[in-house]
This record gives C-alpha cells, sequence and structure tokens, in this order.
C-alpha cells in the first residue's frame, strides 16, 4: 500500500472502542476512519467509509461480529475483518474465520501485535494470535481420534501430499515467497499448489484456508 492502513473500530464497549481508537492513531501507518458500537453500524459504516480493514469484536448487541463479517464478505469481500475479542475458544474462531474473518486476535495483544496484524491482513495474509492457534491444536488432541466408519484417504478432499504440505506451511503463516524458499520451487509452483488446495478445500482465501487445516490436522 501507498498510503496509511485505513481502520474501522467496531466494539460495543465504548471504553475499549475509544481506547483502541487511541491508541491506534499513535501507531505511524494506521488511520482510524471511524468506530462503531455492533455489528450494523459497523456494516453502515464500513459500506460508506470503505476502510481497508475492520478492527471486529465478537460479542455485539442487535448484530454480533460473526454475522457482521459475513454479511460484509458478502457486500464488498475487498475489506479484510481482523478480529479482536476476549474470547480464544475454538468454536468462536472457527465461526469467525469460516465467515471470512482474514485474523483473530485476543485483547490482550499489544500495539506491535495489533500493528502487524492489520499489516498481513491487508496484504491478504492470515493473522492469528499464536495463543489462538496453540488453543485450536489442544482443542483437536484433547477430541482424540475420529471414529471412521470406512478407511479414509491419506489427506483429505483429495489433497495431494506437496498440496497439504503447502497447506500447512500456510497455516504457519509463511508467505508465496517463504514457501517457495522452503520447497525450493518457484512462487509459480506455490501459487499453483494454493489454487488447487483452495479448489479441493473450498477456501476462499487463506484465513480459510488455516482454518481448514486445524480442522483436518494438518496444521
Amino acid at each position: 500500500m501507498t498510503g496509511p492502513i485505513r481502520v474501522l473500530v467496531a466494539d460495543d464497549q465504548w471504553v475499549v472502542r475509544e481506547g483502541l481508537g487511541t491508541l491506534l492513531r499513535l501507531l505511524t501507518g494506521i488511520e482510524v476512519v471511524g468506530t462503531a458500537c455492533d455489528g450494523d453500524e459497523a456494516l453502515a459504516l464500513a459500506i460508506q467509509l470503505h476502510p481497508d480493514v475492520v478492527l471486529m469484536d465478537l460479542r455485539m448487541p442487535r448484530c454480533d461480529g460473526v454475522e457482521a463479517t459475513r454479511r460484509l464478505r458478502e457486500h464488498d469481500a475487498s475489506i479484510k475483518v481482523l478480529v479482536l475479542t476476549t474470547y480464544a475458544d475454538d468454536r468462536s474462531v472457527i465461526d469467525a474465520l469460516r465467515a471470512g474473518a482474514r485474523g483473530y486476535l485476543t485483547k490482550d495483544v499489544g500495539p506491535a501485535e495489533i500493528r502487524e496484524a492489520l499489516e498481513r491482513v491487508t496484504r491478504g495474509q492470515p493473522a492469528i494470535d499464536p495463543a489462538v492457534q496453540q488453543h485450536l491444536l489442544d482443542a483437536i488432541i484433547a477430541s482424540g481420534p475420529r471414529q471412521a466408519a470406512e478407511p479414509a484417504p491419506q489427506f483429505p478432499s483429495g489433497l495431494t501430499a506437496r498440496e497439504a504440505e503447502v497447506l500447512s506451511l500456510i497455516a504457519q503463516g509463511l508467505s508465496n515467497s517463504e514457501i517457495a524458499r522452503r520447497l525450493m520451487v518457484s512462487e509459480t509452483t506455490v501459487k499453483s499448489h494454493i489454487n488447487h488446495l483452495f479448489a479441493k478445500t473450498g477456501a476462499r482465501d487463506r484465513a480459510q484456508a488455516v482454518t481448514y487445516a486445524y480442522e483436518h490436522g494438518l496444521a
């Protein structure tokens, strides 16, 4: 991007909303274009102001963050959503990412982490709090092995071994160029693998691919 990252803050608590706005205004390269008190207002302001990123709380009255994210993605997929919430349970994370959120942070992160996450989602990369990733992994492990009625393929959705490997690296937060260096292939080859695994898994973007990876034990 050539200009600052334009951010809309959505949170139902006035103190949190105004505090986030003040904090973000102190960060170089960040412009706060507005604040919203619930999902309905967030959607209306996003349509009006067209920010680069909506910093979205999950638990809000009238329209929660998950539904607001889903409706916003349906209206204008170019506006990214970064969830910032106190909830780190696996259901909240999965619901938010399935709705189209590009990133997921908890409210105990610092300004540097928020800024880095905003930059990542603006570039189209996932930004998931490491603590949230660990929680998802713990939940998958705790659930134990699934009982299969019939033998399952080695990788879900017909993924090849290389596609599954690329998906795993995406879940680790690596960019296309980083994946290419790790696998010692060209970026064109990496993009081809990503296109194929998106088609097979039904993922529309990298954030949804990360969700798929965790749900299927590939992260």
